[in-house]
């Protein structure tokens, strides 16, 4: 599988946005050096795709392939396309606390952590339903990594959607998420125009 080695810190200078999106509390001193030029309406379209891809560990050919099932979809294509990325397995263990990155929170998914109804799932782009129960498996619950994890997420807000359970690091999907709800800050309709030409 293709691994983008840029420093993240590096990544977010040049895509012009913080890290905190990607739940990485650190802040670049460094300026990005670039001339006061206008970017063309296509640099634009492909800088919103980039972030986006980037914010939710997605390669091209699955970011493209998310992007047609958008398309027939009910409803407008931008907001179907952030919808299907909201509710990735790994996009939702993070934004449950059971991680402190996408990254990881994909990482705690490949090694089989986690157990979507009963059943363990090691599909990091698994979606998930309206319904759904997540969990981590109960042998990893009491370990020292979770532990360290919750006490560095006790403090992030767990949208709406989702109902939590910290405690026994177990969650709930309650309903599929609005547009509204996700914090990240892409322009999908950009993306849209860039993959409609």
């Amino acid at each position: 599988m293709a691994v983008n080695r840029v420093p993240v810190l590096k990544r977010c200078r040049s895509l012009g946005m913080d890290p905190i999106f990607l739940g990485i509390d650190k802040k670049s001193s460094r300026q990005l050096k670039r001339a006061n030029r206008k970017m063309s309406e296509y640099a634009l379209q492909l800088r919103e795709k980039q972030k986006a891809k980037f914010i939710y560990g997605v390669l091209e050919k699955p970011f493209r392939n998310y992007y047609e099932k958008a398309k027939q979809m009910s409803g407008m294509t931008g907001t179907n396309l952030m919808i299907l990325l909201e509710t990735r397995l790994d996009n939702v263990v993070f934004r449950l606390g059971f991680a402190r990155t996408r990254r990881e929170a994909r990482q705690i998914v490949d090694h089989k952590h986690v157990i979507v109804n009963g059943k363990a799932i090691n599909i990091p782009s698994y979606h998930v339903k309206p319904g759904d129960t997540v969990e981590i498996k109960e042998k990893h619950k009491a370990s020292p990594r979770y532990q360290s994890i919750l006490e560095t997420t006790g403090g992030r807000m767990t949208p709406n959607w989702l109902e939590v359970d910290a405690e026994n690091l177990k969650g709930t999907v309650k309903e599929l998420p609005l547009r509204e709800v996700i914090d990240v800050p892409v322009d999908e309709m950009l993306i849209v125009e860039l993959y409609s030409k």
